[in-house]
């Protein structure tokens, strides 16, 4: 065992000393060491019960005979990052957990891990620090929120977020939408859409590293302290086997990930997330996998925001494992998993509870995926949207542009109502490096959907969108505009095309233009300090995963 690089040996005395001082007996220091990541936090909803899943982990290490030892790392909320500077550090702290739980498991010559987790950057910044470490793991992912319930509606975050520009445009009072934020987060747990984080906790079942159903069990129920418990042993049982992520998280596995992903019509920011975990194990997945999946993989699940289902939904008409059960024709059903059988295995007795949440392969919702990826002139190495979550009407579009260096610009203008019906909205130097950070541009596109311009304003992007985001919005568009990109040399007026049907994203300048335009340009310089100037200088392109030099 590597614990007994601080265990065992006469020069090991000291070390001995420490671990009696925890409470450690001399018959726990011949059992394996198991390390609990906790990324609990009082101020993240998805977090704040995820102490007592802790207990329950460490209760299934010791009934199997490991000794458990829980730390922390930090957590972000998005939702409460939304709209300011603050969503500057959320795609940053993907990196930090990765690397914080790093030190700590090397540093103290863990022999296998358990983390917990929920939302938008800690659980792929988890899957990164799993995969990074390879040490037997399992991961837990917190489980959704209840959805909320207002006059007879199933309400989740975005529905109050689009309630603000409803306002705007006089179809709700102020009073109204008081009574929807009392009501559409009722208690713990990520957000009760198939916004990012649910995303993640499907995409995390999906890849095999954590145990079935884990995904959409709810956060307040207690099947999810039972399932806390069976993978608190499972991890000591994975130990015995010498089962590792190396063996779990192969090619075949992460596409079954983006399968899963796009018949869910799952969040955008999957597009960043599994390639950096990826990268991780060695593995590259280009965006063209995504595109080549979400055109053989249709679309089956019509979850908020892009359809009426909520994630309790889901979960009812049998979860992730009733979605992989069926997709089986179309998933690598060999791939190995944490509970140390084959996704065949697993997904046996699984089934459909209701053909309407989870639609039958002869009846999909699109016969497309939700993801599509888009090139152009104005996005050479690519760009994406939630083709899924995309009105009819707007699949096809051609509109002036309308540029703005920044969230803050944008905002103001939309407020001001000065974008205007057939607009193509272009906000740039919001990318990794240019934002820095990739600041999500949900603000906006709520207010647009809430105001009633969704099916008729574009949004365009070298930032990235909230998993709660619907509508016309291209984001990642690469390269960003701070390293020269073309969408850096935009102007107010430039006529854009948008064809996703033939994934073109085209500025229609001549090219002789575009290069007049670039002579003499450079980015803004931002005055940058702390861990965002470190984050700047090493930080890559969106396209491929805004992974970290």
């Amino acid at each position: 065992m590597r614990s007994d690089e601080i265990k065992e040996g006469l020069e090991r005395a000291g070390h001995r000393a420490l671990l009696h001082s925890l409470g450690v007996t001399r018959e726990e220091l011949g059992k394996p060491f198991i390390a609990i990541a906790n990324s609990f936090s009082e101020i993240v909803p998805g977090h704040v019960h995820l102490q007592r899943l802790a207990e329950a982990v460490k209760a299934g290490v010791r009934a199997a005979g490991g000794v458990p030892f829980e730390f922390n790392t930090i957590a972000i909320c998005d939702g409460l990052a939304q709209g300011h500077v603050g969503m500057c550090y959320s795609l940053p702290s993907r990196d930090l957990i990765a690397d914080s739980i790093e030190l700590v498991v090397e540093a103290h010559r863990f022999d296998a891990v358990v983390m917990l987790c929920s939302c938008d950057k800690v659980v792929p910044g988890m899957l990164m620090a799993a995969a990074r470490l390879d040490l037997p793991t399992i991961i837990i992912t917190g489980g959704p929120m209840m959805p909320g319930e207002w006059r007879g509606q199933k309400l989740t975050l975005v529905d109050v977020r689009e309630a603000i520009g409803r306002v705007k445009v006089g179809k709700l009072t102020e009073l109204e939408l008081e009574e929807m934020e009392l009501s559409a987060c009722p208690g713990a747990g990520s957000c009760a859409m198939m916004a990012t984080a649910n995303t993640m906790a499907a995409v995390t079942e999906a890849l095999g590293m954590s145990l079935p159903g884990c995904a959409m069990m709810h956060a307040t129920e207690a099947a999810k302290l039972r399932l806390a418990e069976e993978s608190g042993k499972q991890v000591v049982t994975l130990l015995k086997r010498r089962i590792r992520p190396s063996d779990i998280m192969t090619p075949d596995a992460f596409e079954n990930a983006i399968a899963i992903d796009v018949a869910l019509g799952g969040s955008t920011n999957t597009v960043l997330h599994l390639p950096a975990i990826a990268s991780e194990l060695g593995i590259q997945i280009p965006l063209e996998k995504f595109e080549e999946v979400s055109r053989r993989v249709p679309y089956i699940c019509a979850l908020k925001p892009a359809g009426p289902y909520t994630a309790l939904d889901l979960q009812r008409a049998g979860g992730i494992p009733a979605v992989m059960k069926r997709l089986e024709s179309l998933l690598n059903l060999s791939v190995l998993t944490v509970t140390g059988g084959t996704l065949a295995d697993n997904i046996a007795g699984a089934r459909v509870l209701n053909d309407e949440v989870i639609r039958p392969l002869s009846r999909p919702i699109a016969k497309e995926g939700a993801i599509a990826i888009l090139q152009g002139n104005l996005a050479p190495n690519g760009a994406v949207v939630r083709q899924v979550a995309v009105s009819p009407k707007m699949l096809k579009h051609r509109g002036p542009a309308r540029v703005f260096d920044g969230l803050e610009s944008a905002l103001r203008a939309l407020l001001q109502r000065r974008i205007k019906r057939g607009d193509v909205v272009v906000i740039r130097y919001e990318g990794p490096k240019g934002g820095p950070g990739m600041r999500e541009q949900h603000m906006v596109t709520s207010l647009l959907m809430g105001m009633g311009l969704g099916d008729s304003v574009a949004l365009v992007t070298d930032g990235r969108f909230s998993g709660s985001t619907r509508g016309p919005c291209i984001g990642h568009v690469s390269p960003e505009a701070a390293e020269g990109g073309p969408i850096a040399v935009v102007r107010d007026g430039d006529e854009i095309e948008i064809d996703i049907p033939r994934r073109r994203l085209e500025l229609l300048v001549p090219e002789e233009e575009l290069k007049r335009r670039f002579q003499g340009w450079s980015p803004p310089i931002k005055k940058l300090k702390g861990y965002l100037a470190r984050y700047a200088k090493s930080v890559q392109s969106a396209d491929v995963g805004a992974v970290l030099r």
